[in-house]
């Protein structure tokens, strides 16, 4: 299944400067597994060491925050929009 997936500026050294790519899979395991392995690193920037989406990581597809849905088995739908949006701070 074919996905558009939305990098932000932070990451975008690792898509040499692309802001949106194309993606495959299922799931969004399955779509972060074949991203990492089309753009080597990006993956650790998304997932922490256990495997889980970072804590200051926020991952939406279409409009549903996955975090509230399956997590990383969240069910992607052919021709779905995926957003990673990392958590702004500031004082």
């Amino acid at each position: 299944m074919s996905v558009s997936v939305r990098i932000p500026t932070i990451l975008r050294t690792y898509t040499q400067g692309v802001a949106e790519v194309t993606g495959e899979g299922a799931t969004l395991r399955d779509v972060l597994q074949k991203l990492d392995a089309d753009y080597p690193g990006i993956g650790g920037r998304i997932l922490d060491e256990t495997g889980k989406i970072r804590r200051f990581v926020n991952v939406y597809v279409g409009e549903e925050d996955v975090r509230f849905a399956d997590g990383l088995d969240t069910s992607i739908p052919e021709g779905a929009q995926i957003s990673i949006i990392p958590a702004v701070a500031g004082g």
